[in-house]
């Protein structure tokens, strides 16, 4: 027997104890500026309106570049720039349950998303309803309508001294477009092989300097893409292309247990039998894109009363689309039996037949619609005495999603297939496909409900209490309170065990944060300012944390500046992370213990599930950063920075490694942890069932890198060429994690390892004569090694061996836009103008199974789109 460790002892506490359960408000980044200013998102004092004046490092896309990037959402846009590349996801490829698909979230320097704030208008918003992966809350940046931006800022830095929780890898702030006069509309079409794309956006607004009231609308809407419109990427058997077999166990036809042995059925294909397995190919099923549909409304407003300015913003936004997976698996849980007498039975002289592994493919994929509506409103007064400027606000926010399926969708009730069966109306076997009337007395109908809110107050003042020798001291103070919650309902169906082979995900947990923070900037020298920053925030859940950070700013010349910063950052446990009832997943690996006993050799690699459950007693993780940085801008339109970070997070909370828990706990019969099946006759194990698993504060992690940005523009003929590179090396990324052995923490490189390229770039540049312009963008995505888990044994190993790379990635992109008609600007693009497909990958047995890393590479192909923009 495994000899069970302290720290097993207590994972398996976390794990015990979670299965009993069944940062802060962000003022505006500055003052009033003028609307060709660069906020400097990074501090609240102002002061900065641009990279070189700033003391951290800052990315700001502004309206020109996203109208010329031609991108339909964000998350098109941010994950090409390689400060977001890693870990910036979106639900392309989604056929699961645990996220609506169409969102989509940005992670800085590979943290993660939950370790990036995003902000709007520098403030917080909603997170997704649903979560990630189960676990990950997130803002869904595709619900905010690109045609509605006026720049995005990206802080590449911790921010948790000026933002709370979350801003541990730095913060996106998302500025929307105010003070509009006039009209403007626009429209666009796109279209790759399979798939087509419609746009279409309208802004007014009016007013003048006393106010001004701007109102949005927004629509998006895109077709289908099966996962069979790609060739080899719809197949989970990548064999013949070098990569694994991650065909399902739960086949059709099945598989059964004939008086206590294992039998696949008759009819099984030689090409699908494997040992008492028949596989099933369910790549075919899955959507590559899920169709989708969004349409928003913004209006921001403001009136200024003489000493008070009043001001609100609205936005509601509904969202509609799908999911599919493939059509219901089943295996010895369901506790489904066929009679002897069973009509269609193919088995001779028999006592007892069960349903080990099957699918009931006749009924069809599982499918959702999905809606979601969300909801923002806030009002706010600001204000001058004396030469202090003040502000207080107060927001309300709701993202609420509706999962339903209906009869004809594929969702299967186990105690109605049973009735059937044992009716002798469903055939079980042969692959039947079974007549339209017996299949619509064993589907159902299914709702998951999920709410999250959001109600936030705060009061910020700024100005200059004092002065320094070398100038005054600018300053801003103030509070914040807010509450949040997060509800995730499965359908009752879910929870009564009648429905199998979903991951069906249940949360609920809220929690109130009191806050209070300063930031001062002194001007040291005339050449050298400091700004310290220090806030306190108090969870009502976990309890307080306070977090400081101080940077400066040496301007060495008029054009040349030295910077540098450090601080100290968390992130709060997610609410789903604490709140999380008992939901599943999937997972290939190896149950080498039932091999053994049963003396399988190969030992078949099968789709197993994990049941995850929140841990109430999480702690927030903790973070150290570090930025040191150089800008040179030459008065002959030629720019540079190049910045070195260092960020160390710790008590990082991390999913309990499957592998870790199979190896300690999975060698016996009777366990909390592991659930197996009853054993056959004479066996001392069952068929792995499932693997109870929770969160822990365990991990550590640090990651360090390079960021270099050059801007050269000049003019050419008679017009004007800019070009641009941003470039981003990462040097290295340690993660401590446990050994297999449960002993020991061991601390492992990520670095050009799965789904983290050491290099990623964009090449920019952009030629303007007259009416004409031409805007192009080569984005490259560096090599890195395949097969996280090389035995697919459950237990990482990519720190110990070197497997096959998986290539890099160059795609090009061009636009072309014409402004000789009236008021009018025509845009034709071509994306990934060369239709590059992604590079070869094995995969890693769990989110990248049809020869490609979905998080890292598109595989939508060329892509042609035009628009028409329409002012007056």
């Amino acid at each position: 027997m495994t000899k069970r460790t302290p720290l097993a002892r207590a994972i398996r506490l976390a794990i015990g104890g979670a299965a009993g359960l069944s940062a802060a408000l962000a003022a505006p980044a500055v003052t009033a500026q003028d609307e060709d200013e660069i906020v400097v998102v990074g501090s609240r004092v102002g002061g900065g309106t641009s990279n070189l004046d700033s003391s951290s490092p800052i990315v700001t896309v502004d309206r020109a570049a996203i109208e010329e990037s031609g991108y339909t959402n964000l998350q098109q846009l941010l994950v090409k720039l390689p400060s977001s590349g890693n870990g910036t996801f979106s639900t392309r490829g989604n056929n699961q349950d645990s996220t609506a698909n169409g969102g989509a979230a940005i992670s800085l320097r590979g943290l993660g998303a939950d370790a990036t704030l995003v902000l709007v208008n520098g403030r917080r918003v909603t997170v997704s309803s649903f979560a990630e992966s189960i676990t990950t809350n997130f803002v869904d940046i595709n619900t905010l309508p690109v045609s509605a931006i006026e720049r995005v800022e990206v802080l590449k830095d911790g921010a948790s001294a000026v933002y709370g929780s979350d801003a541990v890898a730095g913060v996106v702030n998302i500025v929307l477009r105010k003070d509009f006069e006039g009209f403007e509309a626009s429209a666009g079409y796109g279209e790759a092989s399979g798939i087509d794309e419609t746009t279409a956006s309208a802004i007014w607004g009016t007013g003048g300097d006393a106010g001004n009231v701007t109102i949005l609308f927004d629509y998006f809407k895109n077709s289908r893409l099966g996962n069979a419109e790609r060739g080899t990427l719809g197949s989970a058997n990548q064999t013949a292309q070098g990569g694994e077999d991650f065909r399902s166990s739960r086949g059709f036809p099945g598989s059964f247990v004939v008086d206590g042995v294992n039998t696949r059925d008759p009819s099984c294909p030689a090409d699908r039998s494997f040992g008492a397995n028949c596989v099933f190919d369910y790549g075919p099923f899955n959507l590559l894109t899920p169709a989708a549909e969004r349409s928003g409304l913004v209006v921001l407003a403001r009136r200024d009363f003489g000493p008070a300015e009043l001001f609100a913003e609205l936005a509601v936004q509904h969202n509609r689309s799908e999911a599919q997976g493939a059509p219901t698996p089943l295996d010895g849980d369901a506790g489904l039996t066929v009679p002897a007498t069973h009509p269609n039975n193919p088995f001779a002289t028999v006592n007892t037949i069960g349903i080990r592994r099957y699918r009931t493919v006749d009924a069809g994929p599982r499918q959702w619609d999905i809606e979601t509506d969300n909801l923002r409103a806030l009002v706010g007064l600001r204000g001058a005495i004396g030469d202090w400027d003040w502000e207080i606000a107060g927001q309300r926010g709701r993202s609420e999603s509706t999962q339903s399926g209906d009869r004809s969708m594929g969702w299967v009730r186990t105690d109605f297939l049973q009735q059937q069966i044992d009716l002798g109306a469903y055939n079980p076997f042969g692959a039947t496909f079974n007549p339209p009337g017996v299949i619509d007395q064993i589907t159902t109908s299914l709702v998951r409900q999920g709410e999250s809110d959001l109600t936030a107050f705060d009061a910020t003042v700024m100005g200059a209490p004092f002065e320094l020798p070398a100038g005054p001291v600018r300053m801003a103070a103030g509070v914040e309170y807010r509450e949040e919650s997060v509800v995730d309902v499965p359908d009752d169906q879910f929870q009564r065990g009648l429905i199998f082979g979903t991951e069906s995900v249940s949360a609920a947990a809220s929690r109130d944060i009191t806050s209070v923070f300063v930031e001062f900037s002194l001007p040291l020298l005339e050449t050298l300012e400091m700004q310290v920053a220090g806030r306190y925030d108090d969870y009502s859940d976990f309890g307080d944390t306070t977090n400081p950070k101080v940077a400066l700013r040496w301007a060495v010349t008029d054009n040349f500046a030295v910077r540098g910063s450090w601080g100290e950052g968390f992130r709060a446990p997610s609410l789903a992370q604490i709140g999380l009832g008992p939901s599943q997943e999937s997972q290939f690996f190896q149950d080498t213990y039932y091999c053994t006993e049963q003396g399988l050799v190969p030992c078949p690699t099968l789709d197993y599930t994990i049941i995850f459950a929140g841990n109430p007693n999480l702690q927030p993780e903790e973070s150290e950063t570090y930025n040191l940085g150089v800008i040179w801008q030459s008065q002959n339109n030629f720019s540079l920075s190049l910045d070195y970070w260092d960020i160390v997070q710790s008590n990082k909370i991390d999913e309990v490694p499957f592998g870790f828990l199979y190896q300690q706990f999975c060698n016996v019969q009777n366990s909390p942890v592991c659930i197996r099946n009853a054993p056959l006759p004479g066996d001392t194990l069952g068929e792995l069932s499932s693997i109870n698993a929770s969160f822990i504060n365990i991990g550590e992690q640090s990651v360090t890198g390079i960021d270099l940005d050059l801007r050269y523009s000049f003019p050419i003929g008679s017009g004007s060429m800019a070009l641009g590179l941003n470039y981003s090396h990462l040097l290295d990324f340690e993660r401590v994690e446990l050994n297999a052995a449960g002993t020991a923490l061991v601390s492992r490189d990520l670095t050009g390892e799965y789904e983290y390229p050491e290099d990623r770039a964009v090449l920019t540049g952009s030629w303007v004569s007259g009416d004409w312009g031409i805007n192009t963008a080569v984005n490259y995505i560096g090599s890195f090694e395949d097969l996280p888990d090389v035995d697919f044994d459950g237990v990482l190993d990519y720190d110990t061996n070197s497997t096959r790379k998986v290539g890099s990635l160059t795609t090009v992109n061009i636009q072309v836009t014409y402004d000789g008609i009236k008021n009018t600007r025509l845009a034709l693009g071509v994306d990934n103008v060369f239709d590059e497909e992604p590079p070869f990958a094995v995969g890693d047995g769990d989110t990248d199974l049809y020869g490609y890393v979905s998080s890292q590479h598109d595989p939508r192909g060329q892509y042609l789109y035009g628009k028409v923009t329409y002012r007056f």
